[in-house]
C-alpha cells in the first residue's frame, strides 16, 4: 500500500520556520486509491487520498462516490459482512458504517497518529496499526479503541493480520515483524533477516504466510512466522500489498507491477496489468477474480487469475463544465450526462439525475434556480445527436427542451433568463429569446465545429472552434462575421470582460488577446504547450487558464505574463470559474473538482517576505517516501536567485540541489539520496528547504521526506 509515516513534530523547527500552503484543493475526483475490499464477486469498496471512498454493487462495473466525512486520506478499509465496515487513515481517523457505507462515522481513536492497516476477526474484535508503533485494540465493535504496547517500541506498522481472535502478526518499518497469540495483549518480535520496510502481510492459516515490502521483498512462513524465509520476486520493484486465495495461490502489487504464484511462492511470474501506474493494494473474492487499485484512481480488475487485467472507472465521470451562481451554489456537467450539485461551496457535491446517456459538455445559470444544460452523443445508426436540458428549480428537475440531430453540442451561454445561445459541432449555432422554449439555427457562415461561445450583451457575442476559427456578432447573431486569429490552432473558450476586451485559448498553449472586440488578435506567451481548454477572468487584469496535463496558469496584468500554479492534481482539466478574484473551481478528468479561495496561489508566512510576487510555491517530493529517488518541483514566478538544499534532522546541510539565477516557470529537480561527498545517506526522515531571493522580496519554504532502504 502507499504508506504513509508519521513525522515528529517540531522536527521541521530544525531547519525552517515557514512553508508554502498550495492555494488549490481537491473536492471531488479520484486521486490515490490506497485500499480495496469485496464482500462477494459484485459488492466491493475502495479508500483513498482526501476521504475518497468509492462503492461498486456490480463487480467494479460502476463506482459510486460514498460520503466519508473526512478529509484526511484514508488508508485501509474492512468489512465482517457486507454492512458492517472500519476505515482508518491519516491524524488517528477512524470511521465506522452498519449499513455498507451509507453512513460512515467517526470513532475517538486516542491517538493522532497516522494509521496504516486495519483488521477485523468478528463484529466486535479488530486492531488498527500505524505511525511510531501504534497498535489500537477495539472488543466492543469500535465503541472504544484501547492502546497496545511493545515495550519502548516506536517503530511505524503498516499492516496487521489475524488468522482468530488471538493470533496476529503486524509488520513495518525497517523488516519488523510482530506477533501475538493472545490478541495483542502481548505482541513479540520475530526475526525477518531484512532491513527492508515490511507494508503488507497475509496468512492463510495459522502456520502459512507472507509479507512483502520496499526492495521488492517477499517473505514466507510455515510455522507461524518462528522462521521467515526470502522468496525470489523475481522484480526489483517495490511490492506494496499481498493476497492469497489459498496456500497456493497469490498476487502481490507494487511499482507497476502484479505478481502470482500458483505454488504458494516457490517461484512468482509478471502479468501483464497494463499500467505503470503504482498499485497499493489488491483483493480477490477467489482464485479468478481480483482487483488492484492504485496511483491516480486506478482500478484493475481480472476475471481469470490475473491472465488480463482491463482497467475500471473510478466512478469520478469526466467533467467538462463548471458554473456558480454565488459563492456556495454550483453544477458541474460531465461524460454520460453526469450532473453534480452543491449548496456548500463544494464541500459536498450531489448527483442530480434526469435519465440520459448523453454527455453533457456545459452549463450555464442566470440565477440560482434557472439553469441549462447542453451536450450530445454519438453512434454508428444515429450519428450525432444533440440535447438542451432545462431547470427551474436548482436542477432538483431537468427538463428536456430540446433534442436533435446532426450535431452535437459543445457550449451554451445567457445573456439573461430569455436570451441564449448554443454552439457545436459543424458551425452549428442556436438561439433562443424564450429561456428555451423555442431554439432557432443561426447562419454560422463555417462548417467548423465551435467550442466555446461568449456575449458581452444581447448583441455582441463570439464563437470560436475548430482551426483558429472566430466568429463575431454585433446583431445578437442574426449575422455572424469571421474575426482573423492568426492561427489554426482549435480554439476551445473565449471570455471578454467588456464589449473590446477579451481572451481566446486552444491548442498548443496558445493565448490569444484582443483590445479592440476582435479586429485584431495577438498572441501573449502562456509559458505551455499543453492544450488549454479554458479561460476566465474576474477583471481586465485578473484571469486564470485550465487545460491538459493539470496546467492551471494565472495573470495579474491581463494577460501580459502568465504564471503556473500548482494544481494538486496530475489529470487534465477542462473548465474554470471564479466568482470573485479569490474563490474558484476547475474541473477536469476521472471528476477532478478543485477549489481555491485564495485565487490559486500560494500563502507565505515568514515575516521577511515583504513585496513578495504572487505566485513562489513549494510542491510535495514524488513519490514519498522513496528508497532510490525523489523529485522536487517548485514554481518561480519571475526570474530569482535560488537555493534547494537537503538537511538531516540534525539541521546539518547534506546536500545543495539547487544554486543559481533561474528563469521564471515550473522547475523539477531529482534528489537520489546522496550527500556532497557522494556516498548514500541512510533510511530516514529529511528535509528539503527552498530559498527565492529578489530585489525586495524573500521566500523560504520547507518541507519533509522520508528516504526508505
Amino acid at each position: 500500500m502507499f504508506k504513509k509515516v508519521s513525522i515528529i513534530p517540531g522536527l521541521i523547527l530544525l531547519v525552517a520556520t515557514s512553508y508554502a500552503q498550495e492555494g488549490w484543493f481537491w473536492q471531488n475526483g479520484c486521486c490515490h486509491l490506497h485500499d480495496v475490499f469485496f464482500t462477494d464477486a459484485n459488492t466491493g469498496w475502495v479508500v483513498g487520498n482526501n476521504g475518497i471512498v468509492l462503492h461498486t454493487t456490480d463487480g467494479g462495473s460502476t463506482w459510486h462516490p460514498q460520503t466519508s466525512g473526512t478529509t484526511w486520506d484514508l488508508e485501509s478499509v474492512y468489512f465482517t459482512d457486507a454492512n458492517t465496515s472500519w476505515a482508518v487513515g491519516d491524524n488517528g481517523t477512524i470511521l465506522h458504517t452498519t449499513d455498507g457505507g451509507g453512513n460512515w462515522h467517526p470513532q475517538t481513536s486516542g491517538t493522532s497518529h497516522n494509521l496504516h492497516g486495519v483488521f477485523f476477526t468478528d463484529a466486535n474484535n479488530g486492531w488498527a496499526v500505524g505511525g511510531l508503533g501504534t497498535i489500537s485494540r477495539t472488543t466492543d465493535g469500535g465503541s472504544n479503541w484501547n492502546t497496545q504496547t511493545f515495550g519502548a517500541f516506536r517503530r511505524t506498522l503498516y499492516d496487521v493480520y489475524f488468522t482468530d481472535a488471538n493470533t496476529g502478526w503486524a509488520v513495518g518499518i525497517q523488516g519488523t515483524i510482530l506477533h501475538t497469540t493472545d490478541g495483542g495483549g502481548n505482541w513479540h518480535p520475530q526475526t525477518s533477516g531484512i532491513t527492508w520496510n515490511l507494508l503488507s502481510v497475509f496468512f492463510t492459516d495459522a502456520n502459512t504466510g507472507w509479507a512483502v515490502g520496499l526492495g521488492s521483498i517477499i517473505l514466507h512462513t510455515t510455522d507461524g512466522g518462528r522462521n521467515w524465509h526470502a522468496q525470489t520476486s523475481g522484480t526489483w520493484r517495490d511490492l506494496y500489498d499481498v493476497y492469497f486465495t489459498d496456500a497456493n495461490n497469490g498476487w502481490a502489487v507494487g511499482e507497476g507491477i502484479v505478481l502470482n504464484t500458483t505454488d504458494g511462492g516457490s517461484t512468482w511470474h509478471s502479468q501483464i496489468s497494463g499500467t505503470m501506474s503504482w498499485l497499493s493494494n489488491v483483493y480477490f473474492t477467489d482464485a479468478k477474480a481480483g482487483w488492484a487499485v492504485g496511483e491516480n484512481g486506478i482500478i484493475l480488475h481480472t476475471t481469470d487469475g490475473g491472465a488480463n487485467w482491463y482497467a475500471q472507472t473510478s466512478g469520478s465521470a469526466e467533467l467538462f463544465s463548471v458554473y456558480f451562481t454565488d459563492a456556495n451554489t454550483g453544477w458541474a456537467v460531465g461524460r454520460g450526462g453526469t450532473i453534480l450539485h452543491t449548496t456548500d461551496g463544494g464541500s459536498n457535491w450531489n448527483s442530480q439525475s434526469y435519465g440520459t446517456y448523453y454527455d453533457l459538455f456545459s452549463v450555464y445559470f442566470t440565477d440560482g434556480d434557472t439553469g441549462w444544460a447542453v451536450g450530445g452523443t454519438w453512434d454508428w445508426i444515429q450519428g450525432e445527436r444533440f440535447a438542451i436540458l432545462y431547470t427551474n428549480n436548482e436542477g432538483s428537475n431537468w427538463y428536456w427542451q430540446f433534442e436533435g440531430d446532426l450535431t452535437i453540442l459543445t457550449s451554451v451561454y445567457f445573456t439573461d433568463a430569455n436570451a441564449g445561445w448554443a454552439v457545436g459541432t459543424g458551425g452549428t449555432i442556436l438561439h433562443t429569446t424564450d429561456s428555451g422554449g423555442n431554439w432557432y439555427p443561426q447562419t454560422s457562415g463555417t462548417s467548423h465545429d465551435l467550442y466555446g461561445v461568449f456575449f458581452t450583451d444581447a448583441n455582441t457575442g463570439w464563437a470560436v472552434g475548430r482551426g483558429g476559427t472566430i466568429l463575431h456578432t454585433t446583431d445578437s447573431g442574426s449575422n455572424w462575421y469571421s474575426q482573423i486569429s492568426g492561427t489554426y490552432n482549435w480554439l476551445y473558450s473565449v471570455y471578454f470582460t467588456d464589449a473590446n476586451t477579451g481572451w481566446t485559448v486552444g491548442d498548443n498553449g496558445i493565448v490569444l488577446h484582443t483590445t479592440d472586440g476582435g479586429g485584431t488578435w495577438h498572441p501573449q506567451t502562456s509559458g505551455t504547450t499543453w492544450n488549454l481548454h479554458s479561460v476566465f477572468f474576474t477583471d481586465a487584469n485578473t484571469g486564470w487558464v485550465v487545460g491538459s496535463g493539470s496546467t492551471i496558469l494565472h495573470t495579474t496584468d491581463g494577460g501580459s505574463t502568465w504564471h503556473p500554479q500548482t494544481s494538486v492534481t496530475s489529470w487534465g482539466l477542462l473548465s474554470v470559474f471564479f466568482i470573485d478574484a479569490n474563490m474558484g473551481w476547475t474541473v477536469g478528468k476521472r471528476g477532478t473538482i478543485l477549489h481555491t479561495t485564495t485565487g490559486g496561489e500560494t500563502s507565505i508566512d515568514e515575516e521577511n517576505n515583504t513585496q513578495l510576487p504572487r505566485n513562489f510555491s513549494l510542491a510535495q517530493n514524488y513519490p514519498n517516501p522513496f528508497h532510490s529517488k525523489t523529485r522536487i518541483q517548485y514554481i518561480l514566478s519571475e526570474e530569482s536567485k535560488v537555493t534547494l538544499k537537503i538537511y538531516n534532522v540534525l539541521g546539518q546541510e547534506i546536500q545543495v540541489l539547487v544554486d543559481e539565477l533561474q528563469y521564471s516557470g515550473i522547475h523539477q529537480i531529482i534528489w537520489d539520496g546522496r550527500e556532497k561527498s557522494g556516498g548514500r545517506v541512510s533510511s530516514g526522515i529529511y528535509f528539503y528547504k527552498l530559498t527565492i531571493k529578489g530585489n525586495n522580496y524573500r521566500f523560504t519554504g520547507c518541507k519533509t521526506m522520508l528516504l526508505l532502504k
